[in-house]
């Protein structure tokens, strides 16, 4: 494996850089998202094997009227929503509240500008009138300006589990990011993945079908179209594991031969083993003692609760200490 000394032209450059040049090899589950990226991951949240999204999406469509009242201010709110995808959870609550001429305005922030581009038009075209400020970025770059927004409540909402992205040390971090952003009255509401039988947690992110297998790697690809890389995609196997002592759900690629990939671009050969992986994803989950430790460590506390009819999975609400 051999590098030059270059000036990245961005931060794709640098982790692929960082990551293919470290050992073990990994690379962020971040850069699965381009146009592909984006459509393959609504393919994934659309099979009946990825519970998650029916379970935060009966939640939510169950227990509407509960968790608007919890969002709710006299003078209005700011319902400020990381990572917000396609908004098929979102809107939901975002008809709701318009049906009930709540005072609020919404911002949906997301690293894919393509999703927010077509986010913005579809609420646009299904709830007219509503107020959308959609803002492009990472969750730690946006988290930086959340302070800003003081004039009246905030409500920051995470769906999708997203947090279980981050280990806990990150999670924490991330957590007492939004809270230090926040006023007294401000809210999180956040969605968490509960710890459940290992086979159910294993189908949602291996399916027969290979949607999850062509979303992790979309990476490569990425690599390959953005970078002048000669990855071989086929030679590389979707690999996923789940521990259910620490709840740690793993996604890996792994070279099934040894081979060297050339990245034109970065002007980096990278040689690979036989079976050896790239680390891509973590997909945490949780039960109530783990999240209650969460928030306890960032500053938060859970003020309330909502799960759906199995118990697969938890919104929670959580206030500042």
């Amino acid at each position: 494996m051999t590098t030059k000394t270059i000036t990245y032209t961005s931060t794709f450059e640098e982790d692929v850089v960082k990551g293919l040049t470290s050992f073990p090899k990994s690379l962020s589950s971040k850069y699965f998202y381009d146009k592909k990226g984006d459509k393959l991951f609504q393919d994934i949240m659309a099979m009946p094997t990825y519970y998650l999204t029916n379970s935060e999406f009966e939640i939510i469509s169950s227990q509407k009227e509960a968790i608007s009242a919890s969002f709710q201010a006299e003078n209005g709110f700011d319902l400020i929503e990381l990572g917000a995808g396609d908004g098929k959870k979102t809107k939901v609550l975002l008809q709701y509240l318009t049906e009930q001429n709540i005072d609020f305005s919404y911002l949906p922030i997301d690293i894919s500008q393509n999703v927010l581009d077509g986010l913005k038009e579809s609420v646009e075209k299904e709830i007219p009138g509503i107020d959308i400020q959609p803002q492009q970025g990472t969750y730690f770059e946006v988290l930086d300006d959340l302070a800003s927004y003081n004039t009246r409540k905030k409500v920051i909402m995470v769906l999708g589990s997203n947090i279980g992205n981050l280990l806990h040390p990150k999670a924490i971090e991330f957590l007492e990011n939004i809270q230090e952003g926040m006023n007294p009255n401000d809210l999180v509401f956040m969605g968490f993945d509960q710890k459940k039988n290992p086979q159910t947690i294993l189908d949602a992110y291996n399916d027969k079908e290979g949607i999850t297998a062509a979303f992790n790697k979309n990476v490569l690809h990425r690599i390959n179209k953005e970078l002048g890389a000669n990855f071989d995609v086929d030679e590389f196997l979707h690999w996923e594991v789940y521990d259910p002592e620490t709840g740690t759900a793993k996604s890996y690629l792994v070279s099934k031969k040894e081979q060297e990939v050339r990245i034109n671009k970065l002007e980096l050969n990278v040689s690979f083993k036989a079976w050896e992986t790239i680390h891509t994803e973590i997909s945490q989950k949780y039960d109530d003692a783990v999240v209650s430790w969460l928030a306890d460590e960032a500053g938060l506390q859970i003020a309330n609760q909502f799960t759906d009819s199995k118990g697969f999975y938890k919104n929670y609400l959580f206030k500042k200490k």
